[in-house]
């Protein structure tokens, strides 16, 4: 009786663990969010450069709260490219509600995803993003789930571009921990980081276990993932991301906007705001 008592004390103390994050975020007013998705801001962020002002190939990587009570546990991520001289960005996503569930196609690449703000990862421009983006569109082709979506564990938009960026040879993209659905693997047992250094194991999304030069090390118990990344001095929460003072994906050596801070990306305040 007494262990028994003891297993069920480590099992609530386990999960309370995993949901002190979204319950912090839930109980706190950092995250708001709009009455209607219908009426939710749509507009871009001002973080990409203009077509017109940077005629250099560019691949940016971004997350951004997903809707509703659903962004006290998670992120929807996307990929956009532009060619070198393109006058339009291409944005990469997966979306729920449409039988083909893979949207490719000329937008704005920084849009605030239904009043969330998004937030970049990663920004890889010049002669590497010439020669990533064709595989790029590759990748996006040959996803594996076109028809698929389960918002939990996955297929979803964070599996979509966990693919791409595990396809994509040389792209090498640490995603957030609270990007649930990256880990999803399919009928695969393990796999690459998408970071492009270690890997993971997982079992169908819901646990599973992750070692990477820039993802650090994550535990993921029932889609929800913890742990610390040493190269970017960071520790990483369910719900609420990195906490991180440095930042481990490529970003160019560039005056920074709003929402691009290395030391904020993955962060608590630019995600949840």
């Amino acid at each position: 009786m007494r262990r028994f008592f003891k297993v069920t004390a480590w099992f609530f103390s386990g999960l309370f663990l995993l949901l002190t994050g979204p319950l912090l975020l839930a109980t706190s007013s950092s995250l708001q969010s709009a009455e209607s998705w219908q009426t939710a801001s749509r507009d871009s962020a001002g973080i990409a450069p203009l077509p017109g002002d940077a005629q250099e190939a560019i691949i940016q990587v971004y997350g951004a709260r997903a809707w509703s009570w659903r962004g006290y546990f998670a992120v929807h991520t996307w990929i956009s490219t532009k060619e070198q001289g393109a006058d339009h960005y291409r944005v990469h996503e997966v979306t729920g509600w449409r039988r083909y569930v893979v949207n490719s196609r000329p937008g704005d690449p920084d849009r605030r995803w239904y009043g969330a703000e998004p937030v970049l990862y990663a920004d890889i421009r010049g002669p590497d993003a010439e020669r990533l983006i064709p595989e790029i569109y590759q990748a996006v082709e040959s996803y594996p789930y076109p028809t698929e979506y389960e918002a939990w564990p996955g297929p979803n938009s964070n599996t979509f571009v966990a693919w791409v960026i595990r396809e994509t040879e040389g792209l090498n993209v640490a995603l957030p921990n609270h990007a649930i659905g990256k880990d999803y693997l399919g009928d695969k047992v393990a796999a690459p980081v998408p970071g492009g250094s270690g890997y993971q194991i997982s079992l169908g999304g819901y646990f599973g276990v992750l070692a990477g030069v820039r993802e650090g090390l994550e535990v993921n118990v029932l889609g929800l993932s913890l742990g610390v990344n040493p190269l970017g001095l960071g520790i990483k929460l369910p719900g609420i991301g990195e906490l991180a003072l440095r930042n481990t994906n490529p970003m160019p050596d560039l005056e920074r906007k709003p929402g691009t801070d290395p030391a904020s990306v993955g962060s608590a305040t630019d995600q949840a705001r």
